[in-house]
């Protein structure tokens, strides 16, 4: 009788633990429904994309961190170094091109990474550069400590051809050319010239290239054309199997090559050539 008890007890058990197991399936079962809403954007097939990273408020952040005026070639080298992460983490990137606080990523058309799932290929990428920079700060501003953690947005833009690709990074390569002329201007006038911002502001606002290239000559003997060229070009990396398929471009020694990330950095070429 005592080992029936305990067969029955045991069964009971059994009956009771799969009773619940079948509970919670339908449980989850039941509110799966909310998945629904869920949107799965998938980018278009043989498409190129890029993906642009841009920092949030990088005005406030420069200053707490005493960024060199007008351009501080650390910040530059630190963003470089996480879109060279950036790269070694994605082999479906070829090219990137970055200047200030923005960097474009730029995709094959036939990748199929994630099966072409834009928010986890555009989420998984700018998590990837900030972290990126978190990590690497202290290797290019060992003398500043990091106050607040920066915060990088994103967007992911479709090209159907090559054309709006040549097109899209030639605009972005110009955009560094205007902001670099414009602030080697502005940070003059207001360091050396003693000018409020505002001040600076309204002088420069109706001012046409060359007369912001006479300004820099005339009062603060500045050639523009001296001024380092990752500055006013940015910085191109594209990688190194790439760069040797492609002959017709004209690049000259300033380069650097890493033999770990199998890219290279290149500040001296119009993008339009590369492409």
């Amino acid at each position: 009788k005592i080992a029936s008890c305990k067969m029955q007890i045991a069964n009971c058990n059994l009956y009771c633990f799969n009773f619940s197991d079948v509970a919670k399936s339908y449980n989850i079962f039941f509110f799966a429904y909310v998945k629904l809403f869920e949107e799965e954007r998938k980018i278009l097939l043989n498409c190129f994309f890029v993906i642009r990273i841009d920092g949030c408020d990088f005005k406030k952040f420069i200053k707490l961190h005493n960024y060199e005026k007008p351009n501080d070639i650390r910040g530059l080298q630190l963003m470089n170094a996480c879109a060279i992460n950036v790269l070694n983490k994605f082999n479906e990137i070829d090219l990137s091109f970055g200047h200030s606080d923005e960097y474009s990523f730029l995709f094959r058309k036939n990748t199929k990474l994630w099966n072409r799932r834009q928010d986890k290929i555009l989420t998984n990428v700018v998590s990837y550069f900030t972290s990126s920079f978190l990590f690497k700060w202290k290797t290019f501003f060992p003398d500043q400590e990091l106050l607040y953690p920066p915060n990088f947005d994103a967007r992911l833009i479709i090209y159907p051809s090559e054309k709006e690709v040549i097109d899209y990074f030639s605009w972005r390569q110009a955009d560094c050319h205007i902001n670099t002329q414009y602030n080697e201007c502005f940070w003059n006038l207001v360091l050396k010239k003693n000018y409020t911002h505002e001040e600076a502001y309204k002088f420069l606002l109706t001012t046409q290239t060359k007369e912001k290239n006479e300004l820099l000559f005339t009062e603060f003997n500045i050639n523009y054309n001296n001024i380092p060229i990752i500055f006013r070009r940015g910085t191109i990396i594209i990688r190194n199997k790439m760069y040797k398929k492609n002959k017709s471009h004209n690049m000259d020694n300033n380069k650097q090559t890493n033999a770990i990330t199998d890219a290279i950095t290149d500040h001296t070429t119009q993008l339009t050539t590369i492409i």
